[in-house]
């Protein structure tokens, strides 16, 4: 007994295995996390250096070089990059896709720990890029004051101020004392960081003329602070019975504590540090600015834990802001950034709503083909059950909630109803035949059991080969490929076994006299109590009978009547409003029922005719190939986009800030903005990408009002674009927040040693880019960098004033930077105690120029008289890629596709003419984008190998399945027609599209073969059994055509969030699906009956020979 007899003869079996597989799948649908995007493991690292105040020549050669040359050697390396700039070394590590990247970090850690930097360096950093690390939320807090409104029902009423420096420190105090630990213990948030503002510090400014002539060096007081600002154990005393713990309090508790603090003694009198520097309350020197419509303030952003649902998170966290708005000073404002969240969700719902459109299309086209209700909810209950077992199989796999997964399944709503379609019409052609409505149920599946099953395997096996696909596409698109595979399996189960249980309870045409009783064995006869205690028990027990009969009888009774009323009602309703439709569709589908079988008769009889055309057809659309754009991904509109600037290197923070500020206030009044967030300088900026940071470096972000178009972020941006323009030696990159990849559309890698050929030829390049209009945002990584003052000792003269080079540098590195000596305690906060030069003794190279070198000794010795203060300008920062120093000119694109920007780029790298010592090579995305096709391509090949094995296993025939699959080069020209009518570019989205098209393209012509083989194996004639196949199967083929069609429509309309990724995809699979069906019903008995040679046995007992009409299978 196979599976189908179970399924037929053991309904309530089936049932029970069908709630349960419910009930699982809804608990696993409420265990499941919420992403944007699946886990993407990234193969890169970043190992970070910071060597503070060296110049970019040092730090290529100290630090840069040394760890290329160790970590080289890791296994699955297939780049390094490093980019040494003024304080900092970058060296970006790109290993192979699928690589462990936890075993690839100990390694490379293991090997840093090998290397010796110079002792002053810091430890190096290791880095990963991942997407999911960044904040899911960033607010902002900002200075405010209370406006009254005459609004009984607002509580609270401000607007955004300016802050002065004292109400900015204290601004960043609220922030890290009350939000940042009231945050923290959100469940789900994983850190908060606190950035911008300003930062305590206690200063201490040495006067040095006073310290020379007291002989005091900087080294005396710094040892002095340190030394006398301790707390300390002394240990325990006994006195009697009582025990005593001892401590040493030495703090500073107060400024004046630190101004009388006596460092030394001169002729009998104590110096105070307040004699000879000036104690004040002041601030770190800020490395970044943080700014919210243009006002200063701070930014708290919050990161989630690893594992934790993005959604939920962002849920907790507003609930706790919500709470603590009330407790926050009215002088003091914070508002809400960015939400990553509100994205996920629009996001996430956009699927789900076009999953829910899409199917009830499919379910709509299935009632107007069946007109009959009771077989369209038996075919549509396939699409729930399917899905929710789905979700089993998802949580079991560690597959979260994302636009990729619900993509799938979406996209595979439309192919779930494809094998009920094909089993509920085979038995409905059986139930015309017989009376026995089980039987025909029976007899129905397992004819096409075998079809439905090849069809399945067919698009299943499809997505194996995405497994072999490298880069960021096989990262992507694995989660949509295991959904859609999942969800199939499940289609397969219920349309083998829910499907014909289903319809075999209908009610059957058999008269009542035939019907066998049901026997429900004898009935229970009722006593009557015969004791005064049987009576007793009888009448107490007849409350609890009643209770017992109202629950579990008359209530249930009334619901399901209700239910079978509201259902018979609903029944009447739709068939008097659907019956002029079901009408005119009958009348239009029986014309085109007689027009096919008409003309697939002259197709017959002009076969080589209608082969040439139809390949002449799908050849035609190769020609449209040029003239379809290219990209690796498309673009995700979140609503916003940035623009990063840089002035020239040197510049300082404050004037970074002013610009960034002009720009955020232009912005702020352009139409469709509706704020702007920015900050300027490094900050507590975590990433990997070198470009980024800097005091000369800036970022702006654009939120755009909810409603406003791609044209109106366009108008935005070509209006910042071109008040940029007039700023002097202003740099800018405009850009998307980016999810996939972090390369530039376009960059060019000149290589060569010379630093300054490089820097003449990249800058011939990029004026030659610049003046194309395909190109903007056009910026070389070599650029005129930081002023330096390079100080060149006298050795002689050191070594003849007893003076030694280490010492003296050491002594001018504390004067003009500083050294931190100790901690001063305000409350449980610890703020730095800053030892340095007095401002004015530091503030102009005159001044470095006299500081004295010899602290205590007579004469003074200033600087310039052992050494040579030298001004000069080195690059902004050496990029080296594969151990070779190369200049990258990255752009972005104003029009036109990234194939053809390679093609221009190339033509002007060839005007100029390098030298042979220099080489020019184009990377960026084109790069990227040239791996991925290629691994797309040989899936795409792999893909139709492993359906022609499927095919022929089926068939036990070669020449079949070879016929089958000219339909798959069909339905490529169909999805290149349906691109080109779109205006859609190919990117890898489209690659995935055609590898899902070769599986599903393939069922139709699968379902029409198996059918011509079973007629030809009954006896009829080859020609005979191709009509006979065609009129019976034209029906299913329609259906599952267009409610795979219908069902992936809202998708193809793309609106909402998200939707650049699902729409391409679409629009792949509906144009293709439609060409290729369109062609199939003609094309396949065109070859079968041109190319088939194969003998058939008859076996006249296996199926009626009896040609079935056309028209209604139901009526």
């Amino acid at each position: 007994m196979n599976i189908v007899d179970i399924a037929v003869k053991r309904p309530v079996t089936i049932w029970m295995f069908t709630f349960a597989i419910i009930l699982f799948g809804m608990v696993s649908l409420s265990r499941l996390a919420i992403n944007l995007l699946p886990e993407l493991s990234y193969p890169t690292l970043t190992i970070r250096t910071d060597y503070i105040g060296a110049a970019p020549n040092e730090i290529e050669q100290l630090v840069s070089k040394p760890i290329e040359e160790t970590i080289g050697v890791v296994k699955g390396v297939r780049t390094v990059t490093s980019n040494s700039k003024t304080g900092q070394s970058d060296v970006l590590l790109e290993f192979d896709w699928g690589t462990d990247m936890d075993l690839a970090s100990l390694e490379v850690r293991e090997k840093l720990d090998t290397l010796q930097l110079p002792l002053d360096i810091k430890k190096p950093l290791l880095l990963r890029f991942n997407p999911s690390l960044d904040p899911v939320m960033r607010f902002g807090l900002g200075g405010a004051k209370v406006i009254a409104t005459n609004d009984p029902a607002s509580t609270k009423g401000s607007q955004q101020l300016g802050l002065t420096d004292q109400g900015i420190k204290a601004l960043r105090i609220y922030g890290e004392e009350q939000i940042k630990r009231q945050l923290e213990s959100v469940v789900g948030v994983a850190s908060v960081k606190v950035s911008g503002g300003l930062e305590n510090e206690i200063q201490v400014l040495v006067d040095q003329q006073k310290s020379s002539q007291l002989n005091i060096p900087l080294s005396q007081i710094i040892k002095r602070l340190k030394d006398e600002n301790v707390n300390s154990s002394g240990g325990r005393v006994k006195d009697g019975s009582q025990e005593y713990l001892v401590r040493t309090l030495n703090q500073f508790q107060t400024l004046d504590d630190i101004r009388n603090l006596f460092i030394a003694n001169r002729e009998g009198r104590n110096i105070r540090l307040g004699d000879i520097a000036i104690v004040q309350d002041a601030h770190k020197e800020p490395t970044s600015m943080n700014r919210f419509n243009g006002f200063s303030g701070v930014e708290i952003a919050i990161y989630k834990e690893g594992d934790a649902n993005t959604v939920q998170v962002a849920k907790n966290i507003k609930f706790r802001i919500a709470q603590l708005q009330d407790e926050i000073p009215s002088q003091y404002q914070l508002q809400l950034v960015y939400d990553q969240s509100k994205f996920i969700a629009s996001a996430i719902d956009e699927v789900k709503t076009a999953a829910v459109i899409g199917g009830l299309l499919a379910m709509l086209v299935l009632y107007l083909f069946l007109k009959n209700i009771w077989s369209t909810l038996i075919i549509s209950i396939s699409i729930p059950v399917s899905i929710i077992a789905t979700f089993n199989l998802m949580y079991s796999n560690n597959i979260s909630l994302n636009i990729m997964s619900l993509g799938g399944i979406a996209l595979a709503i439309g192919l779930l109803v494809d094998n009920s379609i094909v089993v509920l019409e085979n038995i409905a052609r059986h139930k015309i035949k017989t009376k026995d409505f089980k039987q025909a149920a029976v007899i129905g599946t397992k004819e096409v059991s075998m079809a439905i099953i090849a069809s399945t395997l067919t698009t299943m096996a499809v997505f194996f080969p995405l497994v072999f696909v490298e880069g960021i596409a096989g990262q992507l698109f694995s989660d949509q490929a295991l959904t859609v595979t999942f969800a199939l399996a499940a289609s397969l189960v219920v349309a083998l076994t829910l499907i014909p249980m289903l319809a075999a309870r209908e009610k059957s045409t058999e008269t009542s006299a035939s019907r066998q009783a049901i026997d429900l064995g004898e009935s229970l006869k009722k006593t009557i109590p015969t004791t005064k205690i049987g009576w007793l028990f009888h009448y107490l027990s007849l409350p609890l009978y009643g209770l017992v009969q109202l629950v579990f009888h008359f209530i249930p009774f009334v619901i399901t009547s209700f239910i079978i009323l509201l259902f018979r009602l609903l029944g009447k309703i739709l068939s008097a409003l659907f019956h002029p439709l079901l009408w005119i569709f009958d009348k239009f589908f029986v014309q085109i029922e007689k027009i096919y079988l008409h003309t697939l008769q002259q197709a017959l009889r002009l076969r080589l005719l209608i082969l040439t055309g139809v390949i002449a057809v799908s050849l035609a659309s190769v020609l449209l190939l040029p003239k379809l754009g290219m990209e690796l991904i498309p673009d995700m509109s979140q609503g916003e986009f940035y623009v990063e600037i840089n002035l020239p290197t040197g510049s300082q923070l404050e004037n970074t800030d002013r610009v960034i500020a002009d720009l955020a206030n232009f912005t702020a009044e352009l139409d469709g903005v509706k704020r702007t967030y920015s900050l300027a300088g490094t900050g507590s900026l975590m990433n990997v990408s070198a470009s980024q940071g800097g005091e000369y470096w800036g970022k702006l972000n654009v939120v755009m009002q909810n409603d406003s178009s791609a044209h109106t972020h366009q108008i935005a941006i070509d209006k910042m674009r071109g008040y940029l323009s007039k700023q002097a030696g202003v740099q800018s990159k405009f850009g998307k927040p980016a999810l996939f990849t972090f390369a530039t559309p376009l960059a060019v890698q000149i290589v060569g040693y010379d630093l300054e050929n490089l820097f003449k030829y990249s800058q011939k390049i990029e004026t030659i880019m610049q003046a194309d209009n395909r190109f903007s945002d056009v910026g070389s990584s070599l650029q005129s960098g930081n002023p330096e003052l390079k100080i060149k000792f006298d050795h002689s003269k050191l070594a003849q004033l007893g003076i030694n080079a280490p010492d003296v540098s050491k002594l001018i590195s504390a004067k003009i930077g500083g050294e931190v000596a100790t901690k001063f305690s305000i409350e449980d906060r610890k703020v730095d105690i800053l030892v340095r030069a007095i401002e004015k003794q530091r503030d102009s190279i005159t001044d470095i120029g006299q500081m004295i070198v010899n602290p205590g000794a007579n004469p003074s010795i200033p600087l310039t008289a052992v050494a040579d203060i030298i001004m000069s300008i080195g690059p902004s920062e050496i990029t080296r890629i594969g151990q070779e120093r190369v200049a990258v000119i990255s752009a972005n694109l104003n029009y036109g596709d990234l194939n053809e920007a390679v093609l221009a780029v190339q033509q002007h790298i060839d005007s100029v003419k390098l030298p042979s010592n220099m080489q020019a090579k184009v990377a960026g995305q084109s790069e990227e984008m040239k791996n991925s096709f290629q691994s797309l391509q040989f899936a795409l090949a792999l893909a139709i190998f492993l359906v022609y094995l499927v095919m022929a296993s089926q068939f036990e025939s070669l020449l079949h399945p070879l016929l089958i699959l000219f339909t798959v080069p069909l339905a490529c020209a169909g999805s290149i027609y349906g691109l080109y009518f779109s205006g859609t570019s190919i990117s890898v989205v489209v690659f995935i599209g055609l590898i899902m098209l070769a599986g599903i393209v393939v069922n139709n012509a699968i379902v029409l073969i198996d059918r011509i083989n079973q007629l030809r194996a009954s006896g009829l004639e080859k020609t005979t059994a191709i009509i006979e196949a065609a009129q019976s199967r034209l029906r299913p083929i329609l259906m599952t055509t267009l409610t795979t069609s219908l069902g992936l429509l809202p998708m193809a309309i793309g609106l909402g969030d998200g939707a650049e990724i699902r729409t391409p995809m679409a629009v792949t699979v509906i144009y293709g699906l439609l060409f290729a069906t369109l062609l199939t019903l003609f094309f396949i008995p065109v070859i079968y009956s041109l190319f088939d040679r194969k003998k058939f046995e008859t076996q006249s007992d296996i199926l009626p020979t009896t040609p079935t009409k056309g028209g209604s299978i139901y009526g």
